[in-house]
């Protein structure tokens, strides 16, 4: 079976992280999240995968390449104009030509397992539609079932309202036939051409759509700061542990850990797996690494940090007496002495962060800093739950920060 893989999107909502990358390239248990589903795909069986892509498109097919080093035979297309996720599949006919295809969003976290349960629950001729159960879905689109039959596509269903607690997980397999449904697909009440009114007008024509529960942990929607951190437990769970690199002797590993080649972990270092450190990263000495924590290529933790429950992407440098607990920190960052991230209120209530401009509740007690690439802090710094720092900011010693730093600032007053 052929695969398409929708990977144009800009992550608006993922910023500042994706400011410098494309969304579908963040890092989870180390590897992009894209080259993650896609190993995923191949371990299912499916070999040849269009992509179809747009913004920083270049990033991507320079990190993917042919495909051959995931085992999958890798082409690519661009969308030109970013009209929705009809759209984008539109530009797939040629590819699928008269073959049923799997279909999925790129910025998915979908286990082997997953793809292996969408394809055996689907029957030649028929629409298959991935679904999951969740306790609240009303912050996805709600699907109506007959048994395994797919009646109807609710988006985003008022609390209590949803058809189901199972929700469209955006793993499909498609035969040819929804090429002409897409055609005649009309623009939505946001002004895109979605392939869920397309499998709509399917349902409406009286053609079988039928849903395949996906396992509980096997997928994850990436749309979000704190869905990183998720997805990335959830890669860190399944990752293979081994030890490439030098550990000297006094520290202490506890749990899956990996450490790859070139990385150095030094005495008194105290490790808590599942924990991945990238290659030539030096850690240690005395620190503490807790569970859930993924490290990038050429980090530095040093004497005296804790990091908990975290993503530190390549080249960021946290030397010495700073606490990094529940958060995404970008590429190249410096932390001066003593910076602490903030990851619960006093009133422990679920921490807010900004999306969009909207404040938007995490559903999460525990989340410190998002932050993007190449931001220095001066010593002693506090940067408070649910803070974001966007990219080549620079926050000056001795600040408290309460609210967003946008991208290039200097910020020298928190008030």
């Amino acid at each position: 079976m052929k695969a398409v893989v929708l990977a144009a999107g800009k992550g608006e909502r993922l910023k500042p992280l994706t400011e410098n990358r494309p969304k579908h390239l963040l890092p989870i248990g180390g590897v992009p999240l894209l080259e993650l589903s896609l190993s995923n795909l191949a371990a299912a069986g499916v070999k040849q995968v269009l992509l179809v892509t747009h913004y920083m498109e270049e990033m991507i097919r320079g990190h993917l390449g042919d495909g051959s080093r995931l085992g999958v035979e890798m082409s690519y297309i661009r969308q030109e104009e970013m009209g929705g996720t009809a759209d984008a599949f539109r530009y797939a006919e040629a590819f699928a030509g008269d073959d049923e295809f799997l279909g999925f969003y790129g910025d998915c976290y979908v286990t082997t397992e997953s793809f292996k349960a969408l394809m055996s629950a689907h029957r030649e001729g028929e629409t298959t539609l991935g679904v999951i159960p969740l306790e609240d879905p009303s912050k996805y689109g709600a699907v109506a079932l007959k048994g395994s039959r797919v009646t109807g596509l609710v988006e985003k269903p008022a609390p209590g309202e949803a058809p189901s607690n199972m929700v469209n997980a955006g793993l499909y397999i498609f035969t040819p036939e929804v090429f002409g449904f897409i055609r005649g697909t009309g623009l939505s009440s946001r002004n895109e051409y979605e392939v869920t009114e397309s499998i709509g007008s399917l349902i409406d024509s009286g053609r079988m759509v039928r849903a395949a529960v996906l396992p509980e942990d096997g997928w994850l929607d990436v749309g979000h700061p704190w869905n990183l951190l998720e997805a990335n437990s959830h890669a860190l769970s399944r990752m293979e542990p081994y030890v490439r690199g030098e550990v000297e002797e006094g520290v202490h590993i506890h749990g899956p850990v990996r450490v790859e080649e070139g990385a150095r972990v030094r005495s008194g270092a105290y490790i808590e797996g599942p924990v991945h450190i990238g290659p030539r990263s030096d850690i240690g000495p005395n620190c503490y690494i807790r569970p859930a924590t993924s490290i990038g290529a050429n980090v530095r933790v040093g004497n005296a940090c804790e990091v908990k429950n975290s993503i530190i992407m390549d080249g960021t440098h946290v030397a010495h007496l700073s606490y990094v607990g529940d958060s995404v920190i970008g590429e190249n960052c410096n932390f001066g002495a003593g910076t602490i991230t903030a990851n619960i209120r006093f009133d422990e209530r679920n921490i807010k962060v900004t999306i969009k401009d909207e404040r938007v509740d995490s559903g999460r007690r525990k989340l410190g800093t998002i932050m993007g690439d190449d931001v220095q802090t001066g010593i002693n710094v506090n940067l408070l739950p649910g803070v974001k720092v966007g990219s080549g900011a620079w926050i000056a010693p001795g600040l408290t920060v309460h609210r967003d730093v946008a991208s290039g600032v200097f910020l020298r007053d928190s008030r």
